[in-house]
């Protein structure tokens, strides 16, 4: 096994990397990309495919003091309500751009808080993203639940409108951790969303759960995943928590000083880890655990894990479209995000233009070292053959840049001739290995914790 001394040495407890939910990740997209190309790359969506789609709801009740999502707060559903409409008038024009027998193979609300939505508000908006893209009956709708934010008939209008799969975000169960995060949700209120969820058909249950907290030490985080456990979710997302307060000002507000080592997290992820494999879930990449009949475990298995914004997943759509302010699209042309600020894109919208305010046009050497690092995420290995016979580059140029990608890791990471492979006691050093990979300057941003 790699001690922890040799962890040291390798930079792991100092290092600063991205998560490569995408390559190149976003803080090197560019100006250079606009409404323009985001038409021309929904135009060429082949006819009767399946695509993805993102439905970005930026509101919340209150603001956790540990988000850096892109969101803000209200006490009134006045500013929802208007936003609903630009979100309603950007899929019309989505629709016309549309090429004919387009259906969805994943839908997912995120945010924020989409659970904010009444009622009613959630059925015009499924009925307008059906009326576009209609759903199949392989379709999986999922949708992020806050348990202080939802109750029966928002329950009842998700399950309605077809909301196959719920996300709940269950952070830390200790109360002290709690308020040092500025997110208090009981586990009892917690229960009562996930029974409720089940109660109404709904199949597939996902929670996220967070190490690297404040006061966070392996005595809580063992006791907050077994009540976890105890709620029999289908797949986890075991984060670690990203402290940029320099990115996401309200993180200022968490006691750093409490914050746990680059040490102290390694030893609460891999606590909160056994537990999860104690528990008999497949471990999914880096970060992920699902039941052994979970769709991530099957798509593992047959070699089909993907990897997207929203973490792993089993989607074989090519085409992902965001909508919804700050939201991503990717094509197999390239990234294109809308404007980030809710004013910037609802304005644009209103105007009739679609707000894309930046992205990234594939190069083919982003193609192949986008596909290396995500086979290195999902997959803990890169597959020579695959490499050379799917993007046109030889096998010796391949051979060559896993030699030069693995040798930071004086021998930890192997390379033969069927490619590269991290063994089970390298996996905590696999997001800086992906950097090996990664042609673009990382100095652009300050990206978070290696571990």
């Amino acid at each position: 096994m790699i001690t922890k001394a040799q962890l040291a040495t390798l930079g792991l407890f100092d290092a600063k990397v991205p998560r490569y939910t995408s390559y190149p990740t976003a803080p090197h997209f560019g100006r250079d990309i606009g409404a323009g190309d985001f038409i021309r790359w929904i135009e060429a969506i082949p006819q009767g495919s399946k695509i993805s789609l993102y439905v970005h709801v930026p509101f919340c009740r209150r603001l956790c003091w540990f988000c850096a999502c892109r969101t803000q707060g209200t006490q009134t559903d006045k500013p929802v309500i208007a936003y609903l409409e630009t979100l309603k008038t950007e899929l019309q024009m989505l629709g016309k751009h549309l090429p004919r027998g387009v259906q969805l193979s994943r839908l997912h609300w995120g945010g924020g808080t989409p659970t904010l939505l009444q009622p009613s508000m959630m059925q015009d908006l499924a009925e307008a993203i059906k009326k576009i893209a209609p759903f199949t009956d392989e379709t999986e709708f999922s949708v992020e639940i806050d348990p202080n934010e939802i109750d029966g008939p928002r329950l009842d209008a998700l399950a309605a409108a077809g909301m196959n799969r719920a996300s709940i975000g269950v952070q830390d169960f200790n109360d002290d951790i709690q308020r040092s995060i500025g997110r208090l949700q009981g586990y009892d209120i917690t229960k009562w969303a996930a029974d409720e969820i089940r109660a109404r058909g709904v199949a597939s249950l996902n929670a996220d759960i967070l190490y690297g907290l404040p006061h966070q030490s392996k005595a809580r985080i063992t006791e907050s995943v077994q009540k976890l456990l105890s709620l029999n979710p289908d797949r986890v997302a075991l984060y670690g928590y990203a402290h940029v307060p320099w990115m996401a000002k309200r993180q200022q507000m968490l006691p750093s000083d409490a914050l746990p080592t680059p040490e102290e997290r390694l030893e609460l992820y891999e606590t909160a880890r056994r537990l999860f494999l104690w528990d008999n879930y497949a471990e999914i990449g880096i970060d992920h655990f699902a039941t052994q009949d979970d769709g991530l475990t099957i798509a593992l298995k047959a070699g089909r894990l993907r990897r997207n914004f929203q973490g792993y997943t089993d989607d074989t759509a090519d085409v992902l479209i965001g909508v919804g302010a700050s939201s991503i699209s990717k094509f197999p042309q390239g990234f294109a995000q809308n404007a980030p600020a809710t004013g910037a894109h609802t304005g644009a919208i209103r105007e009739g233009q679609f707000s894309t305010a930046r992205g990234h046009a594939f190069s083919d050497e982003d193609r192949l070292r986008s596909r290396m690092i995500e086979q290195l995420m999902c997959e803990f290995r890169i597959d020579a053959a695959e490499m050379s016979d799917s993007f046109g580059v030889s096998p010796q140029r391949v051979r060559k840049m896993l030699e030069a990608g693995a040798a930071p890791f004086k021998g930890l990471v192997k390379v033969d001739e069927n490619g590269l492979f991290v063994p089970p006691e390298a996996r905590p050093l696999t997001r800086m290995i992906a950097r090996s990979f990664d042609a673009y300057e990382l100095s652009k941003a300050g990206h978070s914790s290696a571990i």
